[in-house]
């Protein structure tokens, strides 16, 4: 399971704990050792047997849950909504007063959950990555989603250099190079990520 520092362990090496009621849980987290965030696994042998046990979680914590149905398919309640989750499906649920519940649909169904207090911070590339995304086709919103980042992140090197790709297309070299400028100030590194985009290589050299 374990090497130097990484571990991996496969979901049916994992101890298989029977209860509460007709719940599996495989106690990821504890065996693994994660200390950054909860997380576990439920299994369902057979169909109508539980894989998120009903509950609701302690205020105090404030923890958000996130659900994730690797297999097999689950009937969801929170609070009074009722739903079919298929594999591949995430239920989030973000309020700890809420109450949930999940039952296997199909035998072998397979339930992952992660849990922590609401103190992550995002790293600045989620918006870099999708503002790229957009960069080309609607640059509208690739900036609106620059600007919301460098919010979140404004020593973002990365970030600068995509809002100068965005000004440099735009046809405003003077404010492209000023993003630039001010992405190279915070990590001269950041040039090599700068020269993959043609129209800031050409910035660049000239």
């Amino acid at each position: 399971m374990s090497g130097r520092g990484h571990r991996v362990v496969h979901l049916d090496e994992l101890e298989a704990i029977p209860g509460p009621g007709s719940l599996t849980w495989r106690p990821v987290r504890a065996q693994l050792g994660i200390r950054a965030f909860g997380t576990n696994a439920y299994t369902a042998a057979e169909a109508g047997q539980d894989v998120v046990e009903p509950h609701t979680e302690d205020p105090a914590l404030a923890h958000e849950e996130l659900y994730f149905v690797a297999c097999g398919r689950a009937t969801f309640t929170i609070d009074d909504d009722t739903f079919d989750a298929q594999a591949g499906t995430y239920v989030f649920i973000p309020d700890p007063a809420s109450h949930r519940h999940a039952v296997a649909a199909e035998p072998g169904t397979t339930v992952l959950s992660f849990g922590g207090p609401a103190v992550f911070e995002p790293s600045a590339w989620e918006w870099w990555f999708r503002a790229e995304a957009l960069r080309d086709c609607d640059p509208t919103q690739a900036r609106a989603i620059i600007d919301d980042g460098l919010r979140a992140h404004p020593h973002s090197a990365g970030l600068h250099v995509g809002l100068a790709g965005l000004h440099a297309r735009a046809g405003r070299p003077d404010e492209a190079r000023a993003a630039l400028s001010a992405a190279i100030e915070r990590d001269p590194e950041v040039v090599d990520l700068a020269r993959q985009d043609p129209v800031l290589a050409t910035l660049l050299a000239g």
